[in-house]
């Protein structure tokens, strides 16, 4: 069984999509058709930058987007399966049918501008902590949020060893602090807008819900795994639900993948941007075969 994974932020560069634009009608079409629903050249800002507006929230979502599902559907792949890491979920529910392109596109911008403004509302950073325990990461979130009186929690359980932590700039800092202390082997602040998947991510949460209730979503072409659960359904329902608690709630990835090769995936295809899921992968399940189209 084929399942495939979609990209989340961090997998964009300037140039993206840019080979595939000049040598394929189809990825041209939706590119093209993109710019036209957001009302300005996203197209522009993938191929040329700068890297300092490419990594600007509001356009990193909705690029790399466009790019997974555009190479998607140039592609003869029939997954069995699909999940995408934090952003990508929002493509791997647009592969399924759940959505149109346009309103996948459409909430994508709405999600990236709702948390670029909550990260400017509530400044918040993200570090990646590598060479520890999930328990002993969640411990000493704990620990630093008691002692700075702000929150900082668990928010991409990425795979085995490899957590990222998000929320108060100050509490984040402080979490560092204490993994190097008890013996991790990187901690690192990383250069991000905002404190994603954590509390400080609730000024966005209200309007995005609103936009999410008010859409209809259609039953899957085949199950999508959640962030929020880790687990898959083809209820559309659950689906809205899912990606409205993964706003403010950890992705649960070394988890969905390890349900994924339970209910029987032995092939894992990373498509969009990047190869940072082929990586996870490859760290997390043994005896599988991984692919990639970037």
């Amino acid at each position: 069984m084929k399942a495939l994974l979609f990209p989340g932020q961090g997998s964009q560069k300037v140039g993206m999509g840019q080979d595939h634009y000049n040598s394929n009608t189809l990825f041209k079409k939706h590119l093209d058709q993109a710019d036209e629903i957001l009302g300005y050249e996203l197209s522009s800002i993938m191929f040329k930058g700068p890297q300092e507006k490419l990594t600007q929230t509001k356009f990193t979502q909705p690029a790399i987007f466009v790019h997974s599902f555009a190479l998607y559907e140039q592609l003869d792949l029939k997954p069995d399966m699909v999940a995408g890491h934090s952003l990508g979920e929002f493509s791997a529910i647009a592969a399924a049918g759940v959505l149109s392109f346009k309103e996948t596109l459409e909430l994508v911008s709405l999600r990236g501008k709702l948390m670029q403004e909550a990260g400017a509302q509530h400044p918040g950073t993200m570090a990646a902590i590598i060479g520890m325990d999930d328990d002993v990461v969640d411990q000493i979130c704990e620990k630093a949020t008691e002692e700075i009186g702000k929150p900082v929690v668990a928010a991409n359980y990425n795979s085995p060893g490899q957590l990222v932590i998000s929320g108060d700039v100050d509490a984040v800092n402080k979490a560092v602090e204490f993994a190097k202390s008890e013996g991790c082997r990187l901690a690192k602040v990383l250069p991000v807008s905002g404190a994603f998947h954590s509390p400080l991510m609730e000024p966005a949460y209200k309007a995005f819900k609103t936009k999410v209730d008010e859409m209809d979503f259609s039953e899957p072409d085949f199950p999508v795994y959640s962030n929020y659960t880790a687990v898959g359904t083809v209820d559309p329902e659950v689906i809205k639900q899912n990606v409205i608690m993964q706003l403010t709630n950890p992705v649960q990835w070394t988890n969905t993948l390890n349900n994924m090769k339970s209910k029987g995936a032995e092939t894992f295809v990373e498509v969009g941007p990047g190869k940072v899921l082929q990586g996870l992968v490859k760290r997390t399940l043994e005896n599988v075969t991984i692919e990639g189209y970037e």
